[in-house]
């Protein structure tokens, strides 16, 4: 089978490409608006690809062939954390330009993610116009919640991934990629750069003594296992052992215990529990600010998850081509 090209729209740093590359795909060109995001995406990935910018003032024309469209669709409109505005916030209409891209070009294949709050905004009817928006294109559409932790990285991050086949290709239905084994937390939290947190410091001090924690945590009995994960950006102190929470754009927070020390996640760390091999990594530790760093890796697509469907999607393609 020749080779699947794609192009990798809302591509933030690249998760998403780098799910496919890694199962042989090759990336044409990427739509990214934010310019800070884009340095780290050429940092990471160095084959130079045209950035469109901005994906609704596109002249699809102008765009190069590829077989996949992949994007991480804004996902503030339906977010938890977000106001939950949807198609009433224009960042909610981006879906509308990725589908009169896949019609004008006449994709066969996409990849699309979001939030898993998508799945019950609106009381469901965001997904369903969002499903027959795709469906009434041509496309046979397939919708789960897949959870980053079942994908090897020891993240608990649900997103609603849909995977869209030109109906005209169907032969045989997609399935969704098996759980796999997650790594030990150990091989991510590895920097040796990571900032150690002060015990004494007076806002720390004061978060262990507010209503919600006061008297429930022992730091000394924290401290004494390797790898307790604490997420401080709630008013309650929430404690994960060997795992960790959804990393976020906006909000960072999370600590980890290492040799009876408490440890800020660095941005470095991010990037590794979104699947990012360390070797890339490693191009962009100490020439993309930490906490920006951070940011981006939270607004990333895990690489592992990307990879996972990919390799069903191909599985399937190979089938059809040889029935």
């Amino acid at each position: 089978m020749s080779k699947l090209k794609f192009m990798d729209f809302c591509a933030g740093i690249g998760g998403g490409r780098l799910g496919l590359t890694s199962c042989g795909l090759k990336c044409v060109a990427y739509s990214e608006i934010d310019k800070s995001a884009e340095k780290t995406y050429n940092l990471l990935h160095t084959n130079n690809e045209k950035n469109y910018g901005d994906l609704t003032k596109i002249k699809v024309e102008e765009l190069p062939n590829f077989d996949l469209l992949i994007g991480g669709f804004p996902c503030q409109t339906f977010s938890i954390v977000g106001q939950r505005k949807g198609f009433a916030d224009e960042r909610g209409m981006i879906i509308y330009s990725l589908v009169n891209i896949l019609k004008e070009k006449n994709i066969p294949y996409f990849i699309l993610e979001n939030v898993k709050g998508l799945t019950n905004h609106d009381k469901g009817k965001t997904l369903k116009t969002i499903e027959e928006l795709l469906t009434s294109n041509g496309y046979t559409l397939y919708y789960k919640v897949l959870n980053s932790i079942d994908f090897g990285v020891p993240q608990m991050r649900e997103r609603i991934y849909f995977v869209g086949i030109k109906k005209d290709l169907i032969k045989k239905s997609f399935e969704w990629p098996k759980k796999k084994n997650c790594k030990n937390i150990s091989n991510f939290l590895c920097d040796d750069k990571a900032q150690e947190m002060n015990l004494e410091d007076k806002t720390f001090v004061k978060y262990l003594n507010n209503k919600y924690n006061k008297g429930k945590h022992d730091m000394k009995d924290i401290l004494s296992k390797d790898y307790n994960v604490l997420d401080t950006r709630q008013s309650d102190l929430r404690i994960y052992k060997g795992k960790v929470p959804t990393l976020r754009t906006g909000r960072h927070g999370i600590l980890y215990t290492k040799n009876g020390k408490l440890y800020k996640l660095s941005g470095y760390e991010a990037l590794l529990l979104q699947g990012f091999p360390k070797e890339l990594a490693d191009n962009v530790k100490g020439k993309v600010i930490n906490s920006k760093l951070l940011s981006q890796a939270g607004n990333a697509m895990t690489v592992n998850v990307i990879n996972a469907i990919c390799n069903e999607l191909l599985k399937c393609i190979e089938e059809w081509k040889n029935e």
